[in-house]
């Protein structure tokens, strides 16, 4: 075996362990999310994983540190999937609409771990709930700013940028409540009306409409 086939393999069995963490986060958050943290098992995770408990114990330590990986695997996702995307957007109209159509997206797909980023922090030891405040108020100040950004061009008057960024966050988070993947509306339908709804309840109604020169 050369040193590159040596390489490949480790690189391919990391990548296959980082797999199996990510399925074994998705499906404890499945988990969290129905029963709740405090009614959640190991032995509950284990099954739903295809392992043992000695097994699971290989990717985790202990149910409180799973909760704090699922946790911030949600925020990287939201970091990946989001943020990152919206940054490279220098419009603030179509960051905002770039905010909103990627976290609902991302919500449609599996709402899970982002669902108990809100249900399940009094589970965190106090150190981990902070990392993960912050990291959550890094988020609504970035809406919040594109908001200001909007205000100062005159495309949003009378609205608080900070109530603003948290009424719909609350409004994108809603969906994971009422959503169904078999239900009569497709995922992209259901992303392409709440961005609609989000954006159309910001900006002001001039923004959208050119004036009629008879009023």
């Amino acid at each position: 075996m050369t040193a590159l086939d040596s390489v490949a393999l480790r690189t391919a069995a990391a990548n296959g362990e980082q797999d199996r963490r990510a399925e074994i986060y998705r499906n404890a958050a499945r988990i969290f999310h129905r029963k709740g943290y405090h009614a959640t098992s190991i032995n509950d995770i284990a099954a739903a994983v295809g392992l043992t408990k000695a097994g699971l114990y290989y990717y985790i330590k202990g149910k409180q540190d799973l909760l704090f990986a699922i946790m911030s695997f949600a925020m990287d996702q939201l970091d990946e999937q989001v943020i990152e995307p919206a940054r490279k957007v220098r419009d603030p109209r179509t960051r905002l609409e770039t905010i909103v159509t990627c976290h609902a997206r991302l919500i449609t797909q599996d709402s899970s771990a982002l669902t108990i980023l809100v249900n399940e922090l009094e589970g965190l030891l106090p150190g981990d709930r902070a990392d993960i405040i912050d990291r959550q108020r890094d988020y609504v100040d970035f809406i919040a700013d594109t908001l200001a950004a909007l205000r100062d061009e005159g495309k949003v008057v009378g609205l608080d940028p900070t109530v603003g960024a948290f009424s719909l966050v609350g409004m994108i988070l809603w969906i994971s409540r009422w959503y169904r993947a078999d239900g009569r509306l497709e995922a992209e339908e259901v992303v392409a009306e709440v961005t609609r709804m989000a954006v159309a309840a910001v900006l002001n109604r001039s923004t959208d409409q050119t004036k009629d020169p008879d009023r």
